[in-house]
């Protein structure tokens, strides 16, 4: 029997390790074919420069040739008016001699008592001005027989130059596709990596179902998917303008709607049981003095709409009482806003029955040693107890387990294009959160030139001046101040790895990037007011985000 488990347990390893071997050689065989690849983009790349060079050389040329056949058609047209002019001085001055010589001078013979010296004169002058006419008009049809010869041998040179410019254009953009080709190639042999990675390291897709509806059609997921282009991609935040700690309010409500009550909710977000202590008496508030603690400040807190379950509600009196409690007891003044808790003075006036009977059945009642941190939807994951899952567990799918979607988060699963929260707030322009292939590869482009010494990163700012201003590099600048450096000209594939709570890495036609290194670029050079709206002691840090594509 002994020896049979032994016998197991050494196929067993001899399965893994083979499964590893497996893994290993499939590894070094996709880099060794992303090598060869990649020293074929690169040979194809440096053989398309020149060309590009040429090309730019020929349109200088052609540019130039243009101009000198504008002024001689110009010079030929003055010429043949120059000549029309003359054949008519030349018409004239004929028709005139002709008739002196043979009418004039016989009569002026006959009637004239004078010699015939000054007749004489008169037809050698008539001759001498006929041949002046003649001279000046022969002269003037040899520049314009030698204009019109130059403008034939200028036009057959342009239309040289413009074979060999359509030509070259043509190699190049036979290069260029060939070059898209190999990108894709590489970009799925990344992917492939970046899966054999994955199931390395722990890490995993997020693969998000289509039920998922932001509180803006076209941000969120199921918009995106039914309506915007093939080959479009977007960048869906978990959650939005969240440190992911302590409390996600939408999941406590999703928590109550499931059954459990506001001890079980602050237990599973804090680690904690409220405990009883003594709450009487005032607070400091900003802006209006000293007033009762319970029933006054607390009445007025609009953190969580009094529509919500009561157990919802209940747990939030806690946590914003803990959290007020110690400006209390320290005698410290408490702001208003978001930077503290939001506090409503007509809301204190005339309190909901709801939240003035979770505020009432609390009373007294805080969490010890815990700063009550919370949020609107922390995404699916918080600190410190992790998956905020129906199952407590993440990966694949998580979205739809998690209590911020099972109390009806609108922020959830979202791309964000707006100034502020409501989807109505300033769009500058865009209707939706969409990029392009182009503009995806603008931004992986960004971060490559953030990544490159030399390039002047003042510049690399939303190309949305109407909205942001400055004078950002068009996106053609930056692809050709990056070109040399592993940038890309369109994105068509896209990979993302998650991890607990975090975006591990973006890989995007086979340039790799941190979460936080481009959750910083897209908030930077993204267009209008797309961003993914991350914070955790510092932007984009910890950053908890997906990219899709259609």
């Amino acid at each position: 029997m002994r020896k049979l488990l032994i016998l197991i347990l050494i196929s067993i390893v001899s399965l893994f390790i083979s499964a590893s071997s497996i893994k290993a050689d499939e590894l070094s065989d996709i880099q060794n074919e992303i090598n060869k690849l990649q020293d074929q983009l690169d040979s194809s790349k440096n053989a398309t420069t020149p060309l590009e060079a040429q090309v730019e050389s020929l349109n200088f040329q052609i540019t130039s040739l243009g101009t000198r056949l504008v002024s001689i058609r110009n010079d030929l047209k003055q010429s043949e008016e120059d000549l029309a002019y003359q054949r008519e001085v030349l018409a004239a001055t004929v028709r005139k001699f002709y008739i002196e010589s043979f009418v004039n001078i016989p009569l002026l013979t006959f009637f004239t008592t004078g010699d015939a010296i000054e007749t004489l004169k008169l037809i050698a002058f008539q001759q001498n001005s006929s041949k002046v006419d003649r001279n000046i008009i022969t002269s003037i049809s040899e520049k314009v027989a030698k204009l019109a010869d130059d403008n034939k041998r200028l036009a057959a040179a342009q239309s040289q130059l413009d074979k060999q410019q359509q030509f070259l254009k043509g190699e190049i953009a036979s290069a260029k596709s060939f070059q898209s080709e190999l990108e894709g190639k590489i970009a799925v042999l990344s992917a492939r990596q970046q899966e054999i990675i994955n199931a390395r390291s722990g890490a995993f897709t997020a693969t998000i179902g289509d039920s998922e509806l932001a509180d803006d059609y076209n941000a969120s997921i199921k918009g995106f998917r039914e309506s915007a282009p093939s080959g479009y991609f977007a960048a869906f935040s978990f959650g939005a303008h969240t440190h992911r700690k302590g409390m996600s309010q939408y999941g406590a409500r999703g928590r109550a709607q499931s059954g459990q009550d506001f001890k079980a909710i602050l237990k599973a977000y804090y680690g904690k049981e409220p405990v009883g202590k003594d709450t009487g008496g005032a607070i400091r508030v900003s802006g209006y003095g000293e007033m009762n603690f319970e029933t006054t400040y607390l009445y007025g807190i609009a953190e969580m709409p009094s529509s919500w379950n009561i157990e919802a509600l209940k747990a939030q009196a806690v946590a914003a009482r803990t959290y007020a409690y110690r400006y209390k007891v320290e005698g410290k003044e408490i702001c208003t806003t978001e930077a503290c808790q939001v506090f409503s003075k007509s809301k204190s006036d005339s309190v909901p029955d709801s939240w003035k009977s979770a505020v009432d059945a609390t009373r007294g009642q805080v969490l010890e040693d815990v700063v009550t941190y919370y949020a609107s939807t922390h995404g699916g994951f918080a600190s410190p107890i992790g998956w905020d899952t129906t199952d407590g567990s993440g990966g694949g799918n998580f979205v739809d387990k998690s209590y911020d979607k099972a109390g009806g988060s609108p922020w959830v699963y979202k791309a964000w294009y707006t100034k502020g929260y409501s989807p109505s707030s300033d769009k500058c322009g865009r209707a939706n959160p969409w990029l392009s292939p182009a503009e995806m590869a603008d931004i992986v482009n960004a971060a490559i030139a953030l990544r490159t010494e030399g390039i002047d990163t003042g510049r690399i700012t939303p190309v949305t001046t109407s909205c942001w201003g400055g004078n950002p590099y068009s996106m053609d600048e930056l692809r050709n101040l990056v070109s040399g450096h592993g940038g890309i000209s369109s994105a068509n594939s896209v990979s993302v790895s998650q991890g607990n709570g975090t975006t591990g890495n973006v890989t995007i036609n086979g340039v790799s990037l941190s979460g936080d290194e481009f959750c910083k670029t897209f908030n930077l050079r993204a267009p209008g007011y797309l961003q993914i709206p991350q914070w955790s002691g510092s932007p984009c840090q910890g950053a908890f985000f997906n990219i899709e594509k259609k």
